[in-house]
């Protein structure tokens, strides 16, 4: 019995050792919540909560009007449109000009010869040869030519230096051939086998000598295409060349009216046909000029502004395409931005059936109404005027305030009016009386970004009325946070 005990009693002690060697549980202290954690969280939760509603939230932009004008872009690049004729070669030969290019020519004046074997034109280089001196006037000929270039010059457009190149080769080519003209009939004389053709000026006109196919061009037939000058080629025309029957020799212009046809937005156009005479400066030269306007929808759905002008077409004989600055006035008014801007739908009422305020810009209406016995009553309602057509004599009254087919009454009298046409108006939300109140505005110009609008009309705005700067935030008689 005694040894079962001992037993018993080292069984029980290794239990107990072997619960020691198993696996320690750990103490989980309980959570313990006091006051100051509630409130944080609460207040991170409603932060967070802010912070989104803010991102999902529209805000409104507040906008103070002020008075000012829109710098606008008036340079254009325009094309020339002249009376031109070119005039073909009847003989084949070495053609030498004696006419220099921008000269009047009348009818009848010689222009240029034909060497039919070229052996004239050597005979007459060796006549000429040797020093030649220059006389005042030629002098200052050169000299007015160079000025030109050079005020005018612009290193963006480079062709223009070889345009003046060719300017004085044929001024050159004119002292040259004037010198060897007066030898003609000698030359002539010791080589009588030569054959010379002498070419006349069939009429009056101004000599040009180069072609590029838009001789015959009309204002109408003006298409973007030809501003690109992705094809566009001037073929100059040069004195001792070569040339076949049917050649062109040279061109006559034979008008001193001209045109310039330059391509516009449609808006700003209508805006500038408005104008019956745009005053003009010419980059090349910085002239002025006055030219008459008219508005031209061709055919390839563009819209260009044509500039007539009565004078300086010799000026710029050589050119087809002008760079020009329209000198108008800027608009001025009060200036809003464009994101302001808003069109609102509104109920016509002819005048009989409203009651004005006053300058108030507030009326009242007469409006048919049922009583609970179920009689026909009127009412008086008063409402806002948003603006008054002179020519239909009609208001606008705001269509959330009427239902279509409400029957209005005339004041002092039993005429009716049934509620039904509409008509929209352009305008913004002004903000002054707390709340988004529409006024209409009469835009004078407007581009990208900004509009001008027409200051000091009766159902506008004023100068530091505060409007919504973004109109998309708002909507109709929202009341506005100050």
């Amino acid at each position: 019995m005694a040894q079962a005990g001992k037993n018993v009693g080292r069984t029980t002690r290794k239990k107990r050792a072997g619960s020691h060697n198993g696996k320690i549980k750990k103490y989980r202290k309980p959570l313990n919540l006091n006051i100051g954690m509630i409130l944080f969280g609460g207040v991170f939760i409603y932060v967070v909560i802010c912070v989104i509603m803010y991102f999902q939230t529209s805000h409104i932009v507040r906008y103070e009007v002020q008075e000012g004008s829109l710098v606008t872009n008036n340079i254009y690049r325009g094309i020339i449109l002249r009376d031109e004729t070119v005039i073909p070669t009847d003989t084949a030969g070495y053609v030498n000009y004696y006419a220099r290019e921008g000269e009047r020519v009348a009818k009848n004046d010689l222009v240029y010869i034909v060497d039919e074997t070229g052996r004239f034109s050597e005979n007459m280089e060796d006549t000429a040869a040797g020093e030649n001196t220059l006389t005042d006037g030629e002098l200052t000929e050169f000299r007015d030519e160079i000025a030109n270039f050079v005020h005018g010059f612009d290193s963006r457009n480079f062709s223009s230096a070889y345009d003046f190149k060719y300017s004085l080769q044929n001024t050159l080519m004119k002292l040259a051939n004037t010198n060897m003209l007066q030898n003609i009939s000698s030359i002539s004389g010791e080589n009588g086998s030569e054959v010379v053709e002498y070419s006349y000026a069939p009429q009056t006109g101004v000599i040009a000598y180069w072609t590029d196919g838009y001789e015959s061009l009309t204002p109408q037939e003006v298409t973007a295409d030809l501003f690109e000058n992705k094809d566009y080629e001037k073929n100059y025309l040069f004195s001792n060349t070569l040339m076949a029957v049917g050649d062109a020799a040279y061109k006559l212009s034979t008008d001193e009216n001209w045109s310039l046809v330059i391509p516009v937005e449609s808006a700003r156009g209508a805006q500038l046909a408005e104008h019956d005479y745009i005053k003009v400066r010419f980059l090349k030269n910085q002239y002025e000029s006055w030219g008459e306007t008219a508005l031209l929808n061709n055919g390839d759905g563009n819209t260009y502004l044509q500039l007539s002008f009565t004078n300086s077409m010799v000026t710029f004989l050589t050119d087809r395409f002008l760079d020009v600055e329209l000198i108008v006035e800027d608009e001025t008014g009060l200036k809003i931005p464009v994101s302001a801007i808003v069109e609102k739908e509104f109920f016509l009422i002819p005048e009989d059936f409203v009651i004005p305020g006053g300058n108030s810009g507030r009326g009242s209406i007469l409006r048919q109404c049922y009583l609970e016995d179920g009689t026909i009553s009127t009412e008086t309602l008063e409402v806002d005027l948003y603006n008054f057509d002179e020519e239909t004599r009609e208001y606008y009254l705001d269509s959330t305030l009427l239902d279509a087919g409400t029957i209005l009454y005339q004041l002092d009298s039993q005429e009716t009016y049934t509620v039904s046409r509409r008509a929209t108006l352009i305008g913004v939300y002004n903000l002054n009386r707390g709340y988004a109140d529409f006024k209409q505005i009469s835009i004078l110009y407007q581009n990208d970004e900004y509009a001008i609008v027409r200051s000091n009309t009766h159902y506008g705005l004023s100068v530091y009325d505060y409007i919504a700067m973004d109109a998309s935030t708002v909507s109709d008689d929202q009341f506005i946070k100050q």
